[in-house]
Protein backbone atom coordinates (compact mmCIF):
# COMPACT_ATOMS: atom_id res chain seq x y z
CA UNK A 1 0.00 0.00 0.00
CA UNK A 2 1.42 3.25 -1.16
CA UNK A 3 1.93 5.94 2.08
CA UNK A 4 0.82 9.44 0.97
CA UNK A 5 3.02 12.14 2.55
CA UNK A 6 0.27 14.32 4.28
CA UNK A 7 1.26 17.53 2.54
CA UNK A 8 0.00 15.37 -0.99
CA UNK A 9 -3.64 15.33 0.44
CA UNK A 10 -6.55 16.63 -1.92
CA UNK A 11 -8.88 19.08 -0.36
CA UNK A 12 -11.04 16.24 0.34
CA UNK A 13 -8.94 13.80 1.74
CA UNK A 14 -7.60 16.30 3.72
CA UNK A 15 -11.57 17.43 5.23
CA UNK A 16 -12.28 13.89 5.65
CA UNK A 17 -9.11 13.91 8.10
CA UNK A 18 -10.64 16.36 10.06
CA UNK A 19 -13.47 14.76 10.66
CA UNK A 20 -12.00 11.91 11.82
CA UNK A 21 -9.47 13.59 14.21
CA UNK A 22 -13.05 15.44 15.30
CA UNK A 23 -14.72 12.23 16.24
CA UNK A 24 -11.55 10.68 18.09
CA UNK A 25 -11.13 13.05 20.57
CA UNK A 26 -9.25 15.28 18.46
CA UNK A 27 -5.89 13.05 17.65
CA UNK A 28 -3.26 15.17 15.76
CA UNK A 29 -5.86 17.41 14.97
CA UNK A 30 -3.14 20.53 14.67
CA UNK A 31 -1.58 18.24 11.95
CA UNK A 32 -4.71 17.77 9.58
CA UNK A 33 -5.35 21.59 10.09
CA UNK A 34 -1.73 22.03 8.41
CA UNK A 35 -2.29 19.49 5.66
CA UNK A 36 -5.66 21.28 4.95
CA UNK A 37 -3.93 24.55 4.82
CA UNK A 38 -1.25 23.14 2.52
CA UNK A 39 -4.31 21.49 0.39
CA UNK A 40 -6.30 24.47 0.38
CA UNK A 41 -3.31 26.81 -0.72
CA UNK A 42 -2.39 24.13 -3.75
CA UNK A 43 -6.00 24.06 -4.92
CA UNK A 44 -6.50 28.07 -4.54
CA UNK A 45 -9.02 27.50 -2.15
CA UNK A 46 -10.29 30.24 0.24
CA UNK A 47 -12.41 28.47 2.66
CA UNK A 48 -12.52 24.94 3.68
CA UNK A 49 -16.44 23.68 4.00
CA UNK A 50 -17.41 21.24 6.36
CA UNK A 51 -20.99 19.40 6.56
CA UNK A 52 -22.26 20.33 10.15
CA UNK A 53 -24.00 16.83 10.49
CA UNK A 54 -20.54 14.96 10.45
CA UNK A 55 -19.27 17.29 13.26
CA UNK A 56 -19.29 15.79 16.58
CA UNK A 57 -21.07 19.46 18.30
CA UNK A 58 -23.32 20.10 15.11
CA UNK A 59 -24.90 22.99 17.00
CA UNK A 60 -23.95 26.78 16.15
CA UNK A 61 -21.99 26.38 19.66
CA UNK A 62 -19.41 23.88 18.44
CA UNK A 63 -19.25 25.67 14.96
CA UNK A 64 -18.41 28.67 16.02
CA UNK A 65 -15.84 27.83 18.65
CA UNK A 66 -14.41 25.25 15.13
CA UNK A 67 -14.18 27.98 13.48
CA UNK A 68 -12.70 30.03 15.94
CA UNK A 69 -10.07 27.33 16.61
CA UNK A 70 -9.21 27.37 12.47
CA UNK A 71 -8.99 30.85 12.36
CA UNK A 72 -5.96 30.92 14.80
CA UNK A 73 -4.54 28.47 12.76
CA UNK A 74 -5.10 30.23 9.25
CA UNK A 75 -7.81 28.29 7.75
CA UNK A 76 -11.20 29.97 7.39
CA UNK A 77 -14.28 27.52 7.39
CA UNK A 78 -17.88 27.30 6.75
CA UNK A 79 -20.46 24.82 6.96
CA UNK A 80 -22.55 23.89 4.14
CA UNK A 81 -26.34 24.03 4.25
Amino acid sequence: MECRHLSDLTLNQAIDNIYASINNDNEELDIHIAALKAAMAREGVKQAVFDPAKLVQPNRQGRKIMQSYFRKKGVTVGFSA
